[in-house]
């Protein structure tokens, strides 16, 4: 007999419906066929064994599985519970008039439990597109698929609850989420505060004005001055995600399975903090079956690299071209996938090999030459594409003993938002532009009134620091930025004077 059961396979962040046929007949091998990995080959002895833990009967007969379209490689122990209910219904052991209204997936166990899996949501979207009537998958996953509207999504633990199911001999009460509510409630979440750092003004100004505009920013300075003390705050004086953006973050964190079990949706925007010892392709993704790198899981939010020298050449470079076009296209010889990486640079460094050059109180041991070879490990390039630069002093010890706290990440992201607002209507027919960071060179053009003290003063900062054409477009974002922050349609000489102070790494006087 020969039934068709419905799964799905995810490539990139979207998800493909996969039809699998079952025909069970007169044998007594076992064939899969359909561009299967090793993990769908080695189903069989799964399935048999939940199979018979929970009193069915493995056919004793030639089972043939196509899994199509065949051109898609599948992949993954997900399969298991589609599989698994095929041969079920392809032997007479079960009903297959529900099979073609549900789209179903799971990892069988050995005595027939269900494991969670990865790519949920995307699965879920598909599902809906293809008009299922609803997606039955293993009850961890079913909070995170249920976020989907008009579709019905049901949770099972064990084989056993899906086949009473499919037969009307039992139910599965579907998982029901309010997504407004869900989202509402966990956009306020903070776990640092601004308010906990004493002193460093200028670095939380420059920061303000990193998250207004959505700039890449570079901290220098000693260690123990609070870099990454204050690039850990960096999320809680960014905007609230919106709906679009939480879901599509989810999204990309599904396909990578980094959400945890009975999480419906993500509503802090991410803080991604690698190790300078990751590899280029765990940065930006890829590998034999492409996954979301650092950069995608970082969409959306903020991507912090400590120690930025310590990381290696290649994987630093591989990032120019995300930086610019927010979005990672990874090639291979069948297909090619791109992940979304439209994220915020926040990087941090010492200014030297020993990390006390230019330390108020304390000597720098590095021999004549150290400091600038050191700065010489992160290209011009890729300097051109961090907007500000900011130097980081450490915090005498008269303001790390004031006892009134600083101003909050609340106040602060007010401010920001007020900011963001004037861009969102600046950019209200453009759908692909956000913030100033963004900006096309048109639009640059279009939006950046000077007066003549500003060009003036942005013309001798060209000509003294021997800045590139991409920096004078960075120093009229920046600019805007805090123009908008300020309130303001013309951007005046003082926006442009603080904006070229942040480029300290152009001034070519660092380190001799």
């Amino acid at each position: 007999m020969l039934v068709k059961t419905f799964g799905s396979a995810v490539a990139g962040i979207d998800a493909y419906t996969i039809t699998i046929e079952v025909n069970v007949s007169q044998g007594i091998k076992f064939f899969i066929v359909g561009l299967p990995d090793s993990a769908v080959k080695e189903s069989e002895q799964r399935m048999q064994s939940a199979l018979k833990i929970n009193g069915y009967k493995w056919p004793g007969y030639k089972i043939i599985i196509n899994m199509a379209p065949a051109d898609i490689r599948k992949e993954g122990s997900a399969y298991d519970l589609p599989l698994a209910i095929g041969i079920l219904a392809a032997s007479n052991q079960i009903s297959d008039m529900k099979l073609s209204k549900y789209l179903i997936m799971g990892e069988l166990s050995l005595d027939g439990s269900l494991q969670p899996i990865k790519g949920v949501l995307p699965i879920a979207i598909k599902a809906r597109e293809e008009g299922f009537d609803g997606i039955i998958l293993p009850v961890q996953n079913a909070k995170e698929a249920a976020v989907v509207e008009d579709i019905t999504v049901y949770g099972a633990r064990n084989i056993k609850e899906v086949t009473a199911f499919l037969n009307d001999e039992g139910t599965i009460q579907p998982t029901v989420i309010d997504t407004d509510e869900e989202f509402m409630r966990g956009i306020s979440e903070v776990d640092f505060d601004f308010s906990e750092v004493k002193g460093q003004e200028n670095v939380k100004r420059a920061l303000e004005i990193s998250a207004a505009g959505g700039h890449n920013i570079l901290m220098i300075g000693p260690p123990g001055s609070g870099k990454s003390m204050l690039a850990k705050r960096m999320p809680s004086i960014l905007p609230p995600l919106t709906l679009d953006e939480a879901l599509e973050t989810t999204k990309i964190h599904s396909v990578a399975g980094k959400i945890g079990t009975n999480t419906s949706l993500l509503t802090q925007r991410p803080f991604r903090s690698p190790h300078h010892t990751i590899s280029d392709v765990a940065l930006v993704g890829g590998g034999s079956f492409p996954q979301p790198g650092e950069i995608s899981l970082a969409h959306n939010g903020v991507l912090f690299l400590d120690e930025l020298p310590e990381f290696k050449r290649t994987v630093l470079e591989v990032m120019r071209q995300p930086l610019e076009d927010r979005k990672i296209t990874i090639s291979r010889a069948r297909f090619t996938i791109e992940f979304p990486s439209g994220f915020m640079l926040v990087a941090s460094m010492n200014p030297c090999p020993c990390g006390y050059f230019n330390h108020p109180t304390r000597q720098c041991v590095c021999s004549p030459g150290m400091v600038q070879k050191y700065m010489n490990r992160i290209s011009g390039p890729l300097l051109d594409r961090i907007d500000l630069h900011i130097e980081v002093i450490p915090v005498p010890f008269n303001k790390l003993s004031e006892t009134p706290p600083a101003e909050s990440s609340v106040e602060i992201r007010k401010r920001v938002i007020r900011a963001r607002q004037v861009q969102s209507k600046r950019f209200e027919k453009n759908k692909s532009v956000f913030c100033n960071a963004q900006m096309t060179t048109r639009q640059l053009a279009n939006n950046t009134k000077m007066d003549e003290d500003s060009r003036q003063i942005l013309k001798t900062a060209m000509e003294k620091l021997d800045l590139s054409a991409r920096a004078y477009d960075r120093i009229l974002k920046v600019s805007r930025t805090i123009a908008d922050l300020e309130g303001v349609e013309t951007v005046q000489s003082h926006h442009v004077a603080e904006a070229i102070q942040y480029r300290s790494l152009d001034k070519g006087t660092w380190g001799n």
